[in-house]
């Protein structure tokens, strides 16, 4: 049994894990196999087409019939500064250069990402048990559409005033994102990739400021992190780098491979590739871009000039984003099932121990969930 049963009770579910909704790595089937193994699973959409995710909430609901989460971008418009912009493609002519690239793209228009009438249109007519929304909330109407639908809504906070307003435009359940947590930051803001709060001291500010339940996310990898996200007080846990090691993810051979490799202290915030801080592993290209701090265009503008790097990538150069939590190297390559009913296990074993029981059950592994 879970010590808090808040979350669970709320959504109908055994488990009070979710899968995080890392656009672009989660596929129907993970987010179905942690929906069948007790938890939430979750999938991220940033630019994708509605007939696409109408087709994937079709796939999904024949794998399961078990609550799933929907994820959308809730961000400013760029301003697309012209100085702005003209300072960047400054900047990265090296890099260009570095990668043979002869030309730099004129045009930096690219979609908004963002929660239109029409993607509203299209969840109202799927009705996922959950949305969820990274950068913000849209509207108040939209938040009070979903909700009349029966839709729980979702929404990551990083610090404890976004959780307060969060609170406030009716959300029902708020994600703390840590500073450790793998890919972008949720924050309404965009701030500097060196500001944030740790999960260790995020969670238990926000459980005391607001009356919803608060799910901890970033730098939970195991049981211990989900043992020790209900002693400060969290009701779950949101993971997403612990679910790319499953074989459901869709992830890239050298992203894998990154992450089987991965230090506590091989990544870092970076505004680099997208214009809004992401944590991702470092390279030569992230951290000059840190160093000298310039003004970069906003997301997801400055997509259009790192894209042609992130293509140029191979074995001699690495401009890759990829995309992982300060916790990789704590990760298993288990079936999505298999992790899940890890976790579980651990969790509750070191939960009803008191703390006193892990070496037993890392050695163990998986075993009978409660």
């Amino acid at each position: 049994m879970w010590p808090i049963t808040q979350l669970t009770d709320l959504l109908g579910i055994k488990h009070p894990i979710i899968q995080a909704p890392m656009a672009g790595s989660t596929t129907v089937e993970l987010v179905a196999a942690v929906s069948n193994a007790g938890g939430i699973g979750s999938m991220g959409y940033a630019e994708t087409l509605s007939e696409t995710i109408r087709e994937d909430a079709r796939k999904i609901r024949k794998l399961t019939d078990k609550p799933f989460n929907l994820n959308f971008f809730a961000h400013d418009t760029p301003t697309n500064n012209p100085d702005v912009v003209e300072s960047a493609r400054e900047r990265l002519r090296t890099f260009y250069s570095e990668a043979g690239l002869s030309e730099m793209p004129h045009d930096v228009s690219k979609p908004l990402f963002k929660f239109t009438e029409e993607r509203l249109e299209l969840v109202l007519e799927i009705k996922p048990s959950l949305v969820s929304f990274h950068f913000g909330l849209p509207g108040s109407d939209v938040i009070e559409s979903l909700k009349e639908a029966g839709c729980r809504i979702l929404c990551s906070a990083t610090t404890t005033a976004e959780a307060i307003a969060l609170e406030q435009s009716g959300v029902d359940i708020v994600v703390a994102q840590g500073w450790e947590a793998g890919g972008h930051r949720g924050s309404f803001d965009v701030n500097h990739e060196d500001h944030g709060v740790g999960t260790l001291a995020l969670v238990p500010q926000i459980v005391d400021a607001v009356n919803i339940p608060v799910i901890a996310a970033g730098g939970i990898a195991d049981g211990r992190g989900i043992a020790a996200a209900f002693m400060l007080g969290a009701c779950g846990v949101q993971m997403g780098t612990a679910f790319l090691s499953c074989p459901e993810a869709n992830v890239s051979d050298a992203h894998l491979e990154a992450i089987r490799n991965a230090r506590d202290d091989d990544t870092r915030l970076t505004k680099a590739f997208s214009g809004r801080p992401a944590r991702a592993r470092k390279n030569n290209y992230i951290e000059s871009i840190a160093a000298h701090r310039l003004p970069l265009p906003d997301f997801p503008t400055m997509y259009t000039l790192s894209d042609p790097l992130i293509e140029a990538s191979d074995g001699a150069l690495d401009f890759r984003f990829l995309l992982y939590g300060q916790a990789a190297s704590l990760n298993r390559e288990l079936p999505a099932v298999e992790l899940v009913q890890t976790l579980v296990t651990e969790a509750q074993t070191l939960l009803q121990s008191g703390g006193r029981s892990w070496p037993k059950i890392a050695a163990q592994g998986a075993g009978t969930v409660v």
